[in-house]
């Protein structure tokens, strides 16, 4: 099961994070710059799963962007590794620049491809068709 998703940059600041399993909202902080500081430590010949604490952490870096996401160690990490670049494939697909400024969108795909901490939707025209309904909506009125 898939336990959270965040998104970081080579600082440390965490620019999304969704989870699926209930943190208090005082500890997700302390959670995340440990996370943060644990996969931003690593040197890239190193491997991108790591046990941290009661949690398994599969990474990815693109560019200044770190993806993470925490899973049970029954999860299998490559497909866990696979989903980080179908996430990415999808952002790439949808937005022509910056991410930033459309986080909500980032959301909705997110939800998307994850339900309840289980992978659901893979596919990039079934993850973007809401979020094109939605344009559509925009456009028309």
């Amino acid at each position: 099961m898939i336990k959270f998703v965040l998104m970081v940059n080579r600082q440390g600041q965490t620019r999304l994070s969704r989870y699926y399993e209930r943190v208090e909202v005082t500890r997700r902080a302390a959670l995340e710059a440990d996370v943060v500081r644990c996969c931003l430590s690593r040197k890239k010949e190193e491997c991108s799963f790591v046990d941290h604490r009661d949690v398994r952490l599969v990474y990815r870096q693109y560019a200044a962007l770190y993806i993470v996401v925490g899973v049970t160690d029954t999860e299998n990490e490559l497909s866990i590794y696979e989903l980080i670049h179908n996430f990415v494939e999808v952002l790439d697909k949808y937005f022509s620049r910056v991410i930033m400024f459309n986080l909500e969108r980032v959301h909705v795909i997110l939800d998307e491809m994850i339900q309840n901490g289980h992978v659901v939707e893979t596919n990039k025209s079934r993850v973007l068709a809401p979020l094109h309904a939605l344009t559509k909506m925009a456009d028309a009125s």
